[in-house]
Order: C-alpha cells, then sequence, then structure tokens
C-alpha cells in the first residue's frame, strides 16, 4: 500500500524537532524553503533574462547566476527523469534562443587527421541515430554534509537524473574527423559566455579519456526524452558521459578537439573536479600536483518515495522504492535500514534498461512500533563496493559523497 496518510503538521513537528541527525539538516531546510519561496518566480519569470522556464517550481534553486538547481528527492521518482525535473548545473550564460539552423559542431585538435564541421542537419543524416537511457550527476551532488564545509553550490542530494537521450556516437564523430594514434583525450568547448561577459574566456571546458570518449554510451545528443534539450541543460546539442561527473557532459556544443594529452581547458586544472590521490586529514591544504582527476561516480542510491516526514498509522507496511547508480559499474544489490544500520533488509533490484542507467529498486517494510524512524538506503555494485553510512573522503571541494540516503517516518 503507498497511499498513506501524512499531514503538513507533521511534517512541521518532525522539521522542528531536527529530525536527521547529519550534520546541517537545518541549514538544508532553510535552503529548500527559500527555493520554494522563489519557485514559481524563478522557474518561469518571462521578464527574467536568465529565466527557466518549463522547470518544476518545487526544484529548489541554489544560485541564480548562473543557474544551478537541483531536484528534491521525492520529485526524482519518475522511472525517466523528465525535463522539467532534470537539475541545472551551469557554470555561465547560455547563449540566447540559438538559431538551430546556423549552429554547427566543429572537430579538430592536435590529434584529429583532419578539422570538420557538421551542422546539427548533417549530424541527423550522416550519423545513425541512437536513444538511451544515461545517468548524470554532479560531482558535488551531497556537497553540503561535508565538514569542514567546501566551497561551492550546496547541493543536497538532487543533483542527479537518468532522462532518455537520443543523438549520435562521439565515436562516430571523431572516427569521421579521424583520430591519430597519439590521441589520448577530447576536449569539448561550448557556447555559453563566461559570467564577466568576457568573450576571451571559457565559463567551463572539460573532457574525457579517448577510452571513455568512444564508448559505445558517449553520445552527441540534441534531444531529452524525444523533445528538443531544454534551453538550461544545452539546448540544441549537447555531450553525454553516462556514470561520470556531469561537468564531462558539456553543454550548448559547438567544438570538440581531440588531444595528444590531458584536455586542459577551464576547470581542468587546480582543485576542479579533482580530489586528492590519497586520503587526507579533514581540512588539510592539498597540493595541486596531489590532486587526482574524477572518473566514475561512486556507488549511491536515493529513495524517491516516501518523501522524508511520512507519518503511518501504527501495523501498515511502508512501500519504499528509489534509485540506485554506479559510475562505470551495476548495481548488485540493494540494502534498507529501519534500525540505524543494525540490520539490513534486501530489496528488489531491477536490471539497468541500458549500461550505464539509473536501476529502479522496490521493498515493503514493516515497524515494530509507534515512533520515530529512519529509513536508509544502501547500494552496492559489481566491484563489491557499497555506500558508507558517513560521509566519506573529505576533499576541499567536497565531491563524491555517496553516503547513505536517509528519511524519516514516523509510526502513529
Amino acid at each position: 500500500m503507498e497511499n498513506f496518510p501524512h499531514t503538513e503538521d507533521s511534517f512541521k513537528e518532525l522539521r522542528i524537532r531536527g529530525f536527521l541527525s547529519r550534520r546541517g539538516f537545518l541549514k538544508k531546510s532553510a535552503l529548500a524553503a527559500l527555493g520554494s519561496s522563489f519557485g514559481p518566480s524563478f522557474l518561469g519569470a518571462a521578464n527574467d533574462p536568465y529565466d527557466i522556464i518549463g522547470k518544476h517550481s518545487g526544484l529548489t534553486i541554489l544560485n541564480d547566476r548562473p543557474w544551478n538547481v537541483e531536484t528534491p528527492a521525492h520529485l526524482l521518482d519518475e522511472e525517466i527523469t523528465s525535463a522539467e525535473r532534470l537539475f541545472i548545473r551551469n557554470n555561465g550564460i547560455p547563449p540566447s534562443r540559438p538559431d538551430v539552423t546556423k549552429w554547427t559542431l566543429t572537430v579538430g585538435g592536435e590529434s584529429a587527421v583532419r578539422e570538420k564541421t557538421f551542422s546539427l542537419a548533417e549530424l541527423k543524416s550522416k550519423f545513425p541515430h541512437h536513444t538511451m537511457r544515461l545517468t548524470i550527476e554532479c560531482g558535488g551532488n551531497g556537497r553540503s554534509e561535508f565538514n569542514p564545509p567546501a566551497s561551492g553550490n550546496q547541493w543536497t542530494t538532487g543533483a542527479v537524473g537518468c532522462p532518455e537521450w537520443t543523438g549520435v556516437r562521439l565515436r562516430d564523430v571523431l572516427e569521421n574527423a579521424g583520430i591519430k594514434d597519439d590521441a589520448v583525450y577530447i576536449g569539448y568547448y561550448g557556447e555559453d559566455r563566461h559570467l564577466s561577459g568576457d568573450p576571451e574566456k571559457n565559463s567551463i571546458s572539460r573532457g574525457v579519456p579517448m577510452n571513455k570518449a568512444l564508448e559505445a554510451e558517449s553520445l552527441i545528443v540534441w534531444a531529452m526524452n524525444g523533445k528538443d534539450l531544454p534551453a538550461m541543460n544545452g539546448y540544441p546539442l549537447r555531450l553525454v558521459f553516462g556514470g561520470w561527473p556531469a561537468s564531462t557532459s558539456g553543454k550548448w556544443l559547438s567544438k570538440i578537439v581531440i588531444r595528444n594529452k590531458i584536455h586542459d581547458g577551464q576547470k581542468m586544472g587546480g582543485k576542479s573536479y579533482r580530489v586528492p590521490c590519497e586520503p587526507v586529514a579533514p581540512g588539510s591544504k592539498v597540493a595541486e600536483e596531489d590532486m587526482c582527476i574524477i572518473e566514475s561516480m561512486p556507488v549511491k542510491s536515493l529513495i524517491t518515495y516516501p518523501q522524508t516526514g511520512a507519518v503511518i498509522g501504527e501495523g501498515r507496511p511502508l512501500a519504499v522504492r528509489g534509485h540506485a547508480w554506479a559510475g562505470d559499474f551495476e548495481v548488485s544489490a540493494m540494502d534498507t535500514s529501519i534500525d540505524f544500520g543494525a540490520t539490513w533488509q534486501a530489496c528488489q533490484l531491477a536490471s539497468p534498461a541500458n549500461r550505464l542507467a539509473w536501476q529502479r529498486w522496490r521493498t515493503t517494510l514493516d515497524f515494530p512500533g509507534k515512533g520515530y524512524y529512519e529509513v536508509w538506503a544502501r547500494a552496492s555494485d559489481s566491484r563489491g563496493k557499497s555506500q558508507p553510512m558517513v560521509v566519506p573522503g573529505w576533499n576541499p571541494k567536497g565531491y563524491l559523497n555517496n553516503a547513505s540516503h536517509r528519511i524519516a517516518v514516523k509510526i502513529v
């Protein structure tokens, strides 16, 4: 049974009590409230030059210049993430109403045999089309839980999604231009403008090693869920690399370079999308040469139903469900706990729709009596790695937090 009673008063009661013991819950609640209060106007203001019309008003705004907007866990319950519920992680100012008839993609670089330029129409007519569900997640998803705090947008759990993408394989396009034997990396450039307005500066220009670029699931896409990409998610063209930090999946794509070295574009160096190569104590200063580039994301899961703060009657079973994903790998097991990790109950776990898609899980829980409970979720991947119960591996920028997601439930 999935429809159970809950009231706004019960949510308020649990919020006031600070029902999650994890650090920063009250701050996150305040952020969520702020985002909700701005939602209807910020997410559809026709007179806002950087408006994001078409996004769900329940999304939480972390920043509006550039736009950084996350999705509360309960709004990610869809098996295929809808455009209106997909998070936004921007670094610059998106192009304004691009003319798709004039949009081109250039492929070049020192390790390209030849430079080639394609119109959108040529991309669509020249190469086979592919449609796949691919999970993308911001490398900083969960940053708000790190202590000492890490700088940057204070994401909680909602900078993740798994839409259905349509486009062409990056491999096909790269091979059309020709790949020299010394190629080791690709980099991208997009048409978003730097926040300063300086046309000589790039807001972001990242990339991936050739082995990732040549995977069958690495796509250049123009459609999400059968429709044009949303403006804030890369319209009219973007890259999608499932399982890696979403910053590698460049938006408003206009150029790809094949490199004979690790790409050195904006946000490839320093501490950007890098973590210490070896574990460090919280608060440590880490030299740039001791930082390693993030590649495959860690195993992780999310409870999408019910919403935290649920109140149900004593003796009633509770249906719980969510998603799990594991970077380049597959989730092999999913468990939940209602006694703070003392015991675990196995869940039903579906196979991915295709490689690098998240996996649906579900279970039914019975509670021993009245009172306050937390439901914890723990995924394990095909390598045998499981989510930790606490925030793992402190790092200066607060990346790769895959601690167990948990929600509060009150039995009355």
